[in-house]
């Protein structure tokens, strides 16, 4: 009888035998040869396997160091929205949550004319 993990099989021909219960004075009956089996799950069988041993894309692309230029990242964004100093129609704008997550974000705008005013929505 030859077992892997908590699984047993019969040594005449590879059958999955019934459950073990776990005493070596227990007979396992193959269902499919009729073969008698000694029950050797009282034996403790420990498996170690690393991450290499499964190689998968996800992994991989989980693996891949990505650098972010703090400098090149955009975090305002164009609205139609009125600036009250000059009146221009389109300002930048960006969103930061600075209460609690159940209130809304503030928003901050920012024209070009240098006026800069925010909104908590």
């Amino acid at each position: 009888m030859t077992s892997i993990g908590s699984l047993v099989f019969c040594t005449d021909c590879g059958n999955l035998l019934p459950a073990s219960k776990g005493n070596e004075k227990n007979i396992l009956k193959c269902e499919c040869c009729g073969a008698e089996n000694q029950d050797s799950k009282f034996k403790s069988i420990v498996t170690k396997s690393k991450p290499s041993d499964f190689p998968s894309l996800l992994r991989q692309k989980l693996s891949t160091v990505q650098t972010v230029e703090r400098h090149k990242v955009q975090t305002e964004a164009l609205i139609a929205e009125t600036c009250e100093k000059c009146g221009r129609t389109e300002v930048r704008f960006s969103s930061v949550q600075l209460r609690s997550a159940d209130e809304g974000a503030t928003n901050f705008y920012t024209c070009d004319c240098g006026h800069k005013w925010s909104a908590n929505n």
